[in-house]
């Protein structure tokens, strides 16, 4: 099993994200395209999460550009189903946007049977804004320094030991069942609407164990209120060099990641999609948002539609094989 999961990483990782930063120039539209009055930009996640935090980042440059208000409605619950059924459900007249994620796109198809909307037809896709690592953190009393002296811990306590996530299904769920898998750990799960309720409870000692997204983390990381073992990524991040990955700490052939892109409800008028996109991408290339997601450890990208099309086929292509390869994911 163990070696099967690293072979499938290992190919999983070959997914070419670079070729997204190619971006075709798209025909500017003679006339805005653009909705009268405020534009809505759900948030499938509880406030202060990763999401959260570049959603409401985009939201604001967004808004400067365009010259609307963008507002940030933070619908938590399900894995991120509720949120994203909403937008699903909305007129494609841009009034209604989806900060999606993998959770959204990817892994929730993949891994539930009832799941109240189309990833795949029920969406326009307009822009992916950045890519980010997970991270594996503990409570400071947790008397484990890095990956391998957890992973004995937790072995030596069998039960004992939960880690937390921003809800079920969501990539740092699956970053945790991936470790539970590799490393042969007997781990409980407790997954909350977001990752900003998921990371008070472990400052406040109430969980031991936490998977994020390092968007969200990285202020706490940077105040010493949390102890971080690992990121989740091949390759250590820029922002946190100190950090080791997993797959170096012991676990070979470990890396997952998410990333957060802009979709709105299916039928959007090609104009109006073209108007946004170019719109996103601009704000995505500003240097004080360059720099500010960086700051996050988000890697910026702005994408056309169709690269956003490409990354989700191909991303779901990726996560079927990791999630076939750990006997799928339980739903708790």
């Amino acid at each position: 099993m163990h070696r099967s999961s690293r072979r499938l990483l290992l190919q999983a990782s070959a997914s070419s994200l670079l070729g997204l930063a190619i971006r075709p120039a798209l025909a500017q539209p003679a006339a805005s395209t653009l909705p009268k009055g405020n534009i809505t930009l759900v948030v499938p996640f509880a406030a202060g999460g990763a999401t959260d935090v570049v959603s409401r980042l985009v939201a604001q440059k967004l808004g400067e550009r365009i010259q609307r208000t963008v507002v940030v409605e933070n619908i938590g619950g399900g894995g991120a189903t509720i949120g994203a059924a909403k937008v699903a459900r909305a007129a494609p007249d841009g009034h209604t946007l989806l900060m999606g994620t993998i959770a959204t796109h990817v892994i929730n198809p993949l891994s539930m049977a009832q799941l109240p909307y189309n990833a795949q037809t029920g969406f326009t896709p307009i822009s992916l804004i950045a890519t980010v690592p997970n991270v594996l953190l503990v409570h400071p009393s947790v008397k484990a320094r890095n990956v391998q002296e957890l992973i004995a811990l937790v072995k030596s306590q069998p039960g004992k030991f939960s880690y937390g996530t921003s809800g079920v299904g969501t990539p740092p769920h699956l970053s945790g069942e991936l470790l539970k898998s590799m490393a042969g750990l007997e781990m409980g799960h407790v997954p909350y609407k977001g990752g900003g309720p998921a990371m008070a409870d472990l400052v406040a000692g109430h969980i031991p164990i936490l998977f994020d997204v390092l968007t969200g983390a990285a202020a706490h990381i940077r105040a010493g209120a949390v102890r971080t073992l690992g990121v989740t990524t091949r390759e250590r991040v820029a922002s946190f060099p100190e950090i080791p990955t997993l797959a170096e700490s012991g676990v070979a052939g470990y890396e997952t990641w998410t990333w957060n892109a802009i979709f709105g409800p299916a039928g959007m008028p090609r104009p109006l999609v073209e108007e946004l996109s170019l719109a996103l991408q601009a704000v995505v290339a500003l240097p004080d948002v360059q720099a500010r997601l960086k700051d996050l450890s988000a890697t910026p990208v702005g994408s056309t539609p169709e690269a956003l099309t490409t990354l989700v086929r191909t991303e779901t292509e990726k996560w079927r094989a990791v999630i076939q390869s750990i006997g799928g994911l339980k739903r708790d």
